[in-house]
């Protein structure tokens, strides 16, 4: 899951949480010994794994991945890309690598042969992926010992290309150290972001990258709601994480959250101080999980017992902005001016001006990565096309009280726009009927 989850679980259990006696335990009717974990609650026990419905993507969709990416190339006038381990490597190839300090690389160029600058002793890891990926039999594998220098490797078979003084594009998430030796060896070429090229292929999805981010949004839709029903007074912030956790690989796929409580859910990110779920007293949770590497993000808020006057009135507005956003949104119209409608909606209620209340942007890309381009944020005049996928998740955040943020995943339709989970009714019917 996203770092920030991770982290502030973290920075939770460091700042003494874990410490608490689990409330978990202490609602069951019969407290399991002490070295032995607490039952699962019946809401989440309940849950049926739906792994079987995550179909992988195939060896001939990365290949049409990688035309395109030739096209683009051709268009942003790139005469190639360079990937590292990360996820556009992922996207093109199906290649999952991890290596540290040490250079594994793809040189995709838009025309003829793409080659791998790999560690030596790696060797037989990298042919065992590109076996299984679109490049099989065709890639040129280029090993370096321990002793060597990888950079020279790329200048070479940028060279043999006829590319030494061509335009390559570095992937934007490729380390300061591997860019910085490659421009140093190959100094007679031109190196520029990759973006135009690796965005460009990952913003727009495929049905079936579709079909697998709406069931990523539906298991972690269900697992809140079976968290929501398992709550109970005295439960930390922690002890729900965990709850969100179970109920994720109860219905098959890894799955996290952030939980704040109170005054703290007007942090949007979180808070590592310990929170315990209280009558009356909100709770956002935050998260999501990946389905065949394709991710799903949803925000909602719960409550046991009644919300205050207050409380209604926040979630209505945050309501009527996530509406406002996903009615603005179609083919066409700038990324910027979906923002500004759910913004209105805010400061119009008189939780404004820009973002005082309204903290950060509307929303994200999202995909292969939690966030990724392009963004709903103030003044983007990108063009929204059919396909993309963002997060639509306005907020208000009162320091001190409380916050409120609804969170959906939006679909660029042909016509407009969909979300792929029903949208929240209120803080004491957080889930509506599909």
């Amino acid at each position: 899951m996203p770092s920030r989850r991770l982290f502030l679980r973290s920075s939770a259990v460091a700042a003494g949480t874990t410490l608490l006696s689990s409330a978990i335990a202490r609602a069951s009717a019969n407290q399991p010994p002490q070295n032995q974990a607490p039952p699962v609650p019946a809401p989440i026990a309940a849950l049926q794994s739906r792994r079987s419905q995550a179909l992988p993507i195939s060896s001939e969709e990365r290949a049409a991945r990688l035309e395109r990416a030739q096209q683009l190339m051709a268009s942003s006038h790139l005469d190639a890309i360079f990937l590292t381990e990360g996820i556009s490597l992922n996207y093109f190839t199906g290649i999952r690598w991890w290596g540290g300090e040490r250079l594994f690389a793809a040189i995709l160029p838009a025309k003829g042969r793409a080659f791998f600058v790999c560690p030596a002793f790696e060797e037989g890891r990298a042919q065992e992926q590109i076996a299984a990926s679109p490049l099989a039999g065709s890639a040129d594998i280029r090993v370096w010992q321990e002793d060597e220098s990888p950079y020279t490797l790329v200048a070479g078979g940028l060279k043999e290309r006829g590319l030494a003084t061509g335009t390559v594009g570095i992937e934007e998430t490729v380390p300061y150290v591997f860019s910085d030796g490659i421009t140093n060896a190959a100094a007679q070429a031109k190196f520029v972001s990759a973006t135009p090229v690796t965005a460009g292929c990952r913003m727009i999805k495929s049905g079936h990258e579709l079909d697998l981010m709406r069931l990523a949004n539906q298991v972690t839709l269900a697992a809140y709601e079976a968290v929501y029903r398992s709550l109970r007074e005295g439960m930390t912030q922690d002890d729900v994480a965990t709850l969100v956790e179970t109920a994720h690989s109860r219905l098959g796929f890894s799955g996290g959250a952030l939980v704040e409580v109170g005054e703290f859910s007007a942090f949007p990110h979180g808070s590592t101080q310990p929170q315990m779920i209280r009558e009356g007293v909100p709770v956002l949770i935050d998260g999501g999980c990946r389905v065949e590497g394709y991710e799903s993000d949803i925000t909602r808020m719960m409550i046991l017992g009644k919300p205050s006057e207050k409380m209604k009135q926040v979630f209505a507005i945050v309501h009527h902005a996530q509406s406002a956003a996903l009615a603005a949104a179609r083919p066409g119209v700038e990324a910027g001016s979906v923002d500004a409608a759910a913004r209105k909606v805010i400061t119009d209620a008189g939780y404004g001006p820009g973002y005082k209340y309204f903290t950060h942007r509307l929303g994200h890309g999202i995909g292969m990565d939690g966030h990724e381009w392009p963004y709903l944020v103030r003044n983007n005049p990108t063009k929204l096309q059919a396909n993309m996928t963002f997060s639509d998740e306005p907020g208000i955040y009162l320091r001190g009280e409380f916050g409120v943020r609804l969170e959906d995943i939006m679909h660029i339709t042909e016509n407009g726009a969909e979300l792929l989970t029903p949208q929240s009714l209120s803080f004491e019917q957080p889930f509506a009927a599909s």
